[in-house]
């Protein structure tokens, strides 16, 4: 059965005294804590000579107390003596929660943090552009430069997409169309859902959905996986024997995602206008192969090169973020995934936001 710390009270001779009994331990003394925070009454003494064992927090009890009455530990043990005054040396007057400054002051301070923090990031990143610049120069004038393994992330980035992306491209020509047509229906204009569907997949929608699913994709798999090097001390051991990491490691992925971009955008924008062409024959009542015949005739040439130009840019950026981003892993594996979601989401934000720098550009050039 087990044993309770117990406290009863006496007086004698004018002075209040406690006498505590039992063992005073955290498993033991959960009533007694409650009846010494109820006690009001003065107490001059406090008795513990009828204690058995005493650890930490029974010591502290006592000597809150104690404190609180201001009243004389007599009886202790010189285990309880020691535990005592450890927990008296313990004493700390510090506030628990500490000051905090105004709203005003907060905010600023954040904001400025934030600043100072974007411009690290941007330092750190033209530098590993420039890291990534001289690894090229670098493996082609000594010639190490690795083409199995360019050929290997060619294959993942390219071949291995292909039919995610011919999916989404042919739904995305599909909706296109069908969209396209109710408005356009309303002016009996069903015959320009041909020019909607040729210059918005060539010109936007192709390269730059194909952008965002290489994002998601391929520059999240960058990420974990430079990532997961990094964690596991798999790159230390690379530069250990000599061997680059941005060489073998960064700049294959690279090189594979600006080659492909451009390939997979216009293998989207040909599906994409497939399926387009598809929902016209059975919705429209447009032919196949007249629909694709109009593409050629309505869509200027100017528009693939738009589409074109962008492609390799909008590799560079996706791969440049999920290679810098898993270069950053450092501490604990949580780091893998938040730098995994930080280079997907960095990299479809700049995807999109230079895609606007882009169409202003060749707007200006009179390529609208």
């Amino acid at each position: 059965m087990r044993e309770w710390a117990e406290a009863r009270v006496e007086d004698a001779g004018g002075r209040s005294t406690v006498i505590l009994s039992g063992p005073m331990v955290i498993s033991s003394i959960g009533h007694l804590d409650k009846e010494l925070r109820a006690m009001t009454a003065p107490v001059q003494q406090i008795d513990l000579s009828g204690i058995g064992s005493i650890d930490t927090v029974g010591a502290w009890t006592v000597w809150r107390f104690a404190s609180q009455h201001d009243a004389q530990i007599t009886g202790a043990t010189p285990e309880a003596e020691r535990l005592i005054e450890a927990v008296r040396n313990a004493e700390s007057t510090a506030d628990i929660t500490p000051p905090r400054s105004s709203i005003f002051i907060r905010v600023f301070e954040d904001v400025g943090h934030k600043v100072i923090e974007q411009w690290h990031g941007t330092v750190r990143v033209i530098s590993f552009l420039g890291a990534i610049v001289i690894s090229f120069f670098n493996s082609v004038v000594h010639r190490r430069f690795r083409m199995r393994a360019l050929v290997r992330q060619m294959e993942l980035v390219g071949v291995a997409s292909l039919g995610i992306i011919g999916l989404m491209s042919f739904l995305i020509g599909i909706v296109i169309a069908q969209q396209g047509a109710v408005q356009l229906e309303q002016f009996g204009a069903e015959s320009l859902t041909v020019n909607l569907v040729g210059r918005l997949t060539l010109r936007e929608l192709g390269v730059l959905m194909t952008a965002i699913m290489v994002a998601g994709r391929s520059g999240s798999a960058f990420a974990a996986q430079l990532g997961t090097m990094k964690l596991t001390e798999e790159i230390d051991a690379m530069r250990t024997i000599g061997v680059s990491p941005m060489e073998a490691l960064v700049l294959p992925r690279i090189l594979a995602a600006v080659i492909m971009m451009p390939l997979l955008g216009f293998y989207a924008s040909i599906v994409a206008i497939i399926g387009g062409a598809t929902l016209s024959e059975l919705a429209l009542g447009i032919p196949f192969f007249t629909f694709l015949a109009r593409v050629q005739e309505v869509v200027p040439m100017y528009d693939l090169y738009v589409g074109m130009i962008k492609a390799p840019v909008f590799g560079l950026i996706v791969a440049l973020a999920g290679c810098y981003q898993g270069m950053q892993v450092q501490g604990n594996a949580e780091e893998v995934g938040l730098k995994t979601t930080q280079a997907v989401v960095q990299a479809i934000f700049m995807v999109i936001v230079l895609d606007a720098v882009f169409a202003v550009l060749f707007t200006k050039m009179g390529w609208a």
